[in-house]
C-alpha cells in the first residue's frame, strides 16, 4: 500500500490539532478533515475519501473515540491512536493498532502514517 494521502484528525485540542496540521502539510499530506467529538468525526467518516486517521483516544468530557475508530475499522481504513497515557487504555477490539504517545513529533507522526 502506498503512503496515505488524505488524514483525518480528531482532537479535542485545538492547538495540537493545528500542530497535526502542519505536520501534515510540511509531510505533503493533505487534511480530509478536522473533528474533536466522535459526533463531528463520524459524518466525516461516513463521507469518505480518507486514506488515514489521527485519533485523539480521549476527547472532552470523558468521551472515547472508539465509536470513531470502529466505523474506520469496519470501513478498512488504517488509523493511529494519539495518547498520552499507557497502552493499557486500549480496548481489546483496537490492542495492536499504532500508537503515537504524545507529546508528539512530526518524525513520529510521518513513521506512524508510514508503518500504516
Amino acid at each position: 500500500m502506498t503512503s496515505p494521502q488524505r488524514i483525518l484528525i480528531v482532537e479535542d485540542e485545538p492547538l495540537i490539532s493545528m500542530m497535526i496540521e502542519d505536520f501534515l502539510d510540511i509531510l505533503g499530506k493533505d487534511v480530509a478533515g478536522t473533528a474533536d467529538s466522535v459526533a463531528s468525526a463520524m459524518p466525516i467518516v461516513q463521507a469518505g475519501g480518507i486514506d488515514a486517521a489521527i485519533l485523539d483516544v480521549n476527547l472532552s468530557g470523558g468521551e472515547k473515540s472508539w465509536p470513531i475508530a470502529d466505523a474506520l475499522a469496519e470501513a478498512g481504513i488504517p488509523f493511529v491512536l494519539a495518547t498520552g497515557g499507557s497502552g493499557d487504555m486500549i480496548v481489546d477490539a483496537h490492542q495492536g493498532r499504532p500508537v503515537l504517545s504524545k507529546p508528539f513529533t512530526m518524525d513520529a507522526v510521518e513513521q506512524a502514517l508510514e508503518a500504516l
